[in-house]
């Protein structure tokens, strides 16, 4: 994964691995993909969709994968 992909999509498609992430939610490689591309460009500017996120949540908890549902989120900068 290069640097121009999204967090929190990368992160989580990273610990998981991307073909296994395709497997697992029955979505085209191409589609997961898109998960950390920016909107701009025809992504989810890094938000997995909450139907997959869920799946990949009880995949990860099967295995002992280290995957948390706050990981899903990115949280916004406190007010100054």
């Amino acid at each position: 994964m290069s640097a121009k992909h999204l967090d929190p999509a990368k992160s989580i498609i990273a610990k998981i691995g991307i073909e296994k992430v395709s497997a697992v939610t029955g979505k085209h490689i191409s589609r997961v993909y898109r998960w950390m591309y920016p909107k701009d460009r025809g992504g989810t500017g890094g938000m997995i969709p909450q139907r997959e996120a869920s799946v990949l949540l009880a995949y990860a908890r099967e295995r002992n994968i280290d995957l948390i549902p706050a990981e899903f989120f990115v949280l916004p900068e406190p007010p100054e």
